[in-house]
């Protein structure tokens, strides 16, 4: 829509007026004249990027990128601010001119590309919207339908049956007749992207485009991103913060870290605890989730100043079956030095140890504890100056780990995590070392807090 004066240039009736489409909503219905995917020609090279580096002046903010994209692909970008993940956008879409370096663009350099081309073949959903538009939502989102009219026109019934699908999508069609500056910021920015997709483009390129919606839209777009690469072949490249929903939606990560590529492949591959650490500076830990699949990140508290009042403490802890995944994180990050054992390889609180950089004893998977893995659990113990025992259940197969405190029993602190929970599985054997273990002066505690809590005070 070519405005004049910040008015519309036609004398058309106000929506409440307009021939407006009232089919059924976009699931039911084809959204362009082009084929479904299954029956198109996918452009195996729709972006390819070579040596590509970007300059402001005489400062150089990113060099020597490479990238390489076909259709029906989600590319996000991910990286700590101020490493170019924004500047990569900018010399995608040709806001800026790259100081050195290529692009191409559906086999086309992107230097040949006129803005109307560009605008029909690429679309770009900023990271600021500016918020000051006196136009309803629909008018915000038909603009994304100018590139495809010839000057001077006013939109069809076509141009609008786009819009409202573009608006249900993003699930924006209920305040169509509202005013652009009167929406919230995350309301804008899903009219935004329903603009961007009004433009029928085979590149979506997205700035933080969740930065601003509560987590059920940050879902919702993002689903529909997937859907979009899938169903129209889709092309798009995201700058995104949220590393979980990174690795979750996206087919394949760059990691920008000091102006250049630090990792590229799948997020299993380029979201590595290693790879965090040194682009982010913390430390995490990295897990694949046991629903999705997907890799999921869970963000380490730095060592606390109260690590300085553990004085490299040792603490030796008896767990397994993921009881000890909660004292394990709480004790490391506090700067107590920890062991932990004999855990079955697989354990899930294995795993955690192995993250967290604990030594451990270990036991074949589903295997009973061998004599020599309890030799090595018992001088493990005997070398730290605690022994913590979590809510761990107690069977025949790891009943030698209590057997182990109970024989250090006396002679130095040992602390118990204890709830209601049935715990022993021995025909009672466990809990007559348990209550041996409290009449020699363990420390039973209700929760890890307490037993934390209860530690710092030795």
């Amino acid at each position: 829509m070519t405005l004049i004066d910040g008015r519309a240039p036609d004398n058309r009736a106000p929506i409440e007026g307009r021939q407006l489409d009232n089919r059924a909503p976009i699931e039911g219905r084809q959204l362009d004249n082009r084929a479904p995917i299954e029956g198109r020609q996918l452009d195996n090279r729709a972006l390819d990027v070579q040596a590509l580096s970007c300059s402001y002046g005489d400062v150089k903010v990113l060099e020597n990128v490479f990238l390489r994209s076909g259709s029906g692909e989600c590319i996000g970008i991910v990286g700590p601010n101020g490493s170019g993940k924004s500047t990569l956008l900018k010399a995608l879409s040709k806001t800026i001119k790259p100081s050195s370096g290529s692009i191409v663009l559906l086999d086309r350099d992107l230097k040949s590309f006129s803005q109307g081309e560009l605008a029909r073949n690429m679309a770009v959903v900023a990271q600021d919207t500016p918020s000051d538009f006196s136009f309803t939502c629909l008018d915000i989102v038909l603009m994304g339908r100018s590139p495809h009219l010839k000057r001077f026109a006013i939109e069809g019934k076509r141009d609008y049956e786009i819009a409202q699908a573009s608006m249900e999508l993003t699930s924006t069609w209920g305040f169509r007749d509202r005013m652009f500056n009167e929406l919230s910021g995350g309301e804008r920015q899903r009219v935004v992207i329903a603009r961007a997709l009004t433009q029928e483009p085979s590149i979506l390129l997205l700035d933080e485009p969740v930065s601003h919606l509560d987590i059920n839209h940050q879902i919702e777009i993002l689903e529909l991103v997937g859907r979009l690469k899938k169903d129209r072949g889709l092309l798009v490249v995201l700058v995104i913060h949220d590393l979980n929903l990174a690795a979750r939606y996206c087919d394949r990560l760059i990691l920008l870290n000091g102006k250049a590529i630090q990792a590229a492949g799948s997020p299993a591959d380029v979201l590595t605890r290693e790879n965090i650490r040194k682009a982010f500076h913390t430390d995490v830990i990295v897990r694949r989730h046991p629903m999705t699949g997907s890799i999921y990140i869970t963000l380490m508290n730095p060592v606390s100043l109260e690590a300085h009042k553990c004085e490299g403490r040792k603490v030796h802890l008896v767990s397994g079956a993921g009881t000890g995944a909660r004292l394990m994180y709480a004790l490391v990050s506090r700067g107590y030095a920890v062991t932990a054992g004999v855990l079955n390889v697989l354990d899930s609180d294995y795993e955690t140890a192995g993250e967290l950089k604990i030594k451990t004893i270990s036991e074949a998977p589903f295997s009973p504890i061998t004599p020599e893995a309890s030799a090595q659990n018992l001088e493990s113990m005997k070398a730290a100056d605690i022994v913590m025992i979590s809510d761990v259940p107690f069977g025949w197969g790891n009943l030698q780990n209590l057997e182990a405190v109970t024989s250090l029993a006396g002679s130095k602190p040992v602390i118990l995590v204890e709830s209601a929970e049935k715990r022993d599985f021995t025909d009672g054997r466990a809990t007559e070392m348990l209550d041996k273990l409290k009449a020699e002066g363990a420390i039973a505690a209700g929760s890890v807090d307490e037993a934390v809590a209860r530690l710092a005070s030795l």
